[in-house]
Parts: structure tokens; C-alpha cells; sequence
């Protein structure tokens, strides 16, 4: 990289920075002024309340508005330069356009690729850190710690021979009070198993069964056994029996990939969030290089307003951006739009936008 480069990308990544750790700053003191009641109530320290709490919070908060953040900062420090008339310098000298948006790329890539590897695992994570925190402390009567406190039956597909079941479950113990499962070849059951209770056995991560029968149905014989305890490997585990619409905030890429062909099995219904939520991980960060270069070549204009009159359009082709993406994940949640066209739709349309500010943009 030339000298150009890196002095485009200083301020590139200097503003952005400044820019997410102010807005973390103020997040936090606002979010700290409306749950001090809780965290006092928590009998928690203070060191205990960033560990267990802020240590998911800041990075779920940031995620949440990174595309805008680059999106503000490229606009911001682009159209310093536009004013101050070194982009049009820069131009006389000889420098073509398109090298003057390498950098611009170089940025885009690269915040782009940090966003992905913090949406794979690095935000499901803190997910689950700020959620555990604000089921049990912040508010004891959410739907959510409602769920964790009451029991219900489950019902479900185990593969695509094997129906299970299991009633009166507690999420706050994993346990059950009856466990049932069959499997049916032909139309015809082969196998069932019943249990008087099942529980999550956190040191063998398996699935342990008391007074089970257990039958095995044979063409006109059968076997029937009673075992008072066993230890059984089921293809789910607690996560999975939890009837939690958060959940697929929490579960890493690999987790929710699993997830996904679980719930394909059983056939259940809100599948389509799931996938949303799969695909839009890998498409928010290419987002981020979008808004990177449509940034750079609107602010890179110098026109009457200045800043003012970029930031204006800036937020009005960022708020295009927030109400095409929320359309294509109804249409696709409530309709029948494919998860990943909806996922990548809102990247699909303002690619012309970029090609088309590209055309227009004075060289």
C-alpha cells in the first residue's frame, strides 16, 4: 500500500473507532441508569455486573449498529476531505478514481471481515452472557423467566422415523416428568420406549431414564424389558427444548446450522427465522463494504452544504437500506420468500446503488 492509502485508511479506522467506543460509552451510562434499581437488587458487585452482564452487553450493542457506524464515518472524514479540497487534489494530480477508492475497499474488507467473525461466534456468545443476566436479575417477570419457571409438554421429531415426547418439562432443571418415543417403519411401529421421568445429566451429557419399558415389535413377536435406570444419547439436548424465540440470538454459527437441521426434522413452524438469521450473518458484513463505498463517493463531492448535505443523504439512503431489509424478512417470516433471498435482497438492490452513484460521481 502507498502512502495514499494508509493516510485515507488512518482516518477511515481512527473516526470509526472513536466513533463505536463514544456510542459504547454513552449506551452504557444510559443502560446503567435504567437498571440500577435491578443490579442493586442483585446483590451482585460491581465487578460481577460487567463480567456477567456488560461483558455481553457492550459487544450485542455494537454488532447491532456497526454497518451504521462505518456508514457515519466514512461519510464524516470523506467529506472533511471533500471540503478541505484535498480530494479534488488528489484527482489533479493524477490519481485515477477508482485508486483513490482502493482504500475504501481495503476498510470495507476489512471491518467487513471483522463483523463476520464477531457474528459467527463472538456476539452469539455475549448473547447468551446479557440474556442469562436479564432472565434471572433485571426482569424476574419476562416472558422468558416465565418460560424458565414453568413446565411444559414437549413434542417433537427426533429423525425421520422417531416421534418423541416429553411431558411436564421443567427448562429451569431439564427434567421431565414422562418421556415417550416410537418409531415407525412402514406404518408400523417398531420400537417404543417410555420412561417415568427424564433428566439432563450435565456429567455425561446424555439423557438419563428412569423405569423405562422399553419394547421392540418384531413382525408377530415382540420383546418387552424393564430397566430401572438408563443412560441414553438422544440427538437433543436441553437448548432444543427450550421454547425460547431469543434462542437463535445465542447459538454460534455451528450451533444454529445444527439447529436448523433439528428443526427441519421436526417440521417446525418459524423455520424461516432460523434461516434469516443464518444467512444474515454472512451478508451483514458484506453490507458494511456497501456502505463503505457508497459513503466514500457521496462525501467525496464537494458540493455548497458540505457535511450537512452529505450526512442528510447519507441517513436517508441508510434508512432505505433499514426499511428494505425489514420488508424482505416479513415477507419471507409471514410469506413464502426464500430465507436467503431475503438475506441478501437489501445487499442485492443497493449493489446497483453503488454501481449507480459510481456512474454519476465526477471523475
Amino acid at each position: 500500500m502507498k502512502k495514499l492509502d494508509w493516510y485515507i485508511l488512518k482516518k477511515f479506522l481512527t473516526v470509526f473507532f472513536f466513533a463505536i467506543f463514544l456510542f459504547a460509552v454513552i449506551a452504557i451510562v444510559i443502560d446503567v441508569s435504567e437498571k440500577t434499581d435491578d443490579f442493586v437488587k442483585s446483590g451482585l458487585s460491581a465487578g460481577e455486573i460487567i463480567t456477567h452482564y456488560y461483558f455481553g452487553f457492550i459487544p450485542h450493542i455494537i454488532a447491532l449498529l456497526f454497518p451504521l457506524f462505518v456508514f457515519i464515518a466514512v461519510i464524516f472524514f470523506t467529506s472533511k476531505m471533500a471540503v478541505q479540497t484535498e480530494i479534488v487534489a488528489i484527482l489533479a494530480s493524477g490519481t485515477s478514481y477508482n485508486r483513490w477508492l482502493r482504500p475504501y475497499w481495503i476498510g470495507g474488507i476489512l471491518l467487513g471481515s471483522l463483523l463476520w467473525v464477531s457474528n459467527q461466534w463472538i456476539v452469539p456468545k455475549a448473547n447468551n452472557i446479557r440474556g442469562s443476566f436479564e432472565a434471572a436479575y433485571v426482569d424476574a417477570h419476562s416472558s422468558y423467566n416465565a418460560l424458565l419457571q414453568t413446565s411444559t409438554d414437549v413434542y417433537f421429531r427426533m429423525d425421520s422415523f422417531t416421534y418423541a415426547g416429553v411431558y411436564n418439562y421443567d427448562t429451569a432443571y431439564n427434567r421431565g416428568s414422562s418421556f415417550f418415543a416410537y418409531k415407525v417403519e412402514k406404518d408400523k411401529v417398531i420400537y417404543n420406549i417410555r420412561a417415568e421421568s427424564i433428566v439432563w445429566d450435565t456429567a455425561t451429557k446424555d439423557w438419563q431414564l428412569s423405569e423405562v419399558v422399553e419394547r421392540k415389535i418384531f413382525n408377530t413377536k415382540e420383546s418387552v424389558s424393564y430397566i430401572p435406570n438408563v443412560h441414553k444419547k438422544y440427538p437433543f439436548k436441553p437448548v432444543d427444548l427450550e421454547k425460547d424465540k431469543y434462542t437463535k440470538d445465542k447459538l454460534t454459527t455451528p450451533q444454529l446450522i445444527r439447529q436448523i437441521k433439528l428443526e427441519e426434522i421436526r417440521g417446525s413452524e418459524g423455520l424461516n427465522e432460523l434461516k434469516i438469521e443464518r444467512y444474515r450473518r454472512d451478508a451483514t458484513p458484506f453490507t458494511v463494504l456497501l456502505l463503505t463505498l457508497i459513503g466514500g463517493i457521496i462525501a467525496g463531492r464537494k458540493v455548497r452544504g458540505g457535511s450537512g448535505s452529505h450526512l442528510a443523504l447519507g441517513f436517508a439512503i441508510a434508512a432505505l437500506f433499514i426499511i428494505t431489509d425489514r420488508f424482505s424478512t416479513i415477507f419471507s417470516t409471514k410469506g413464502n420468500l426464500p430465507p436467503l433471498l431475503a438475506a441478501w435482497i437489501p445487499n442485492m438492490i443497493f449493489v446497483w446503488v453503488v454501481y449507480y452513484l459510481y456512474k454519476k460521481a465526477p471523475k
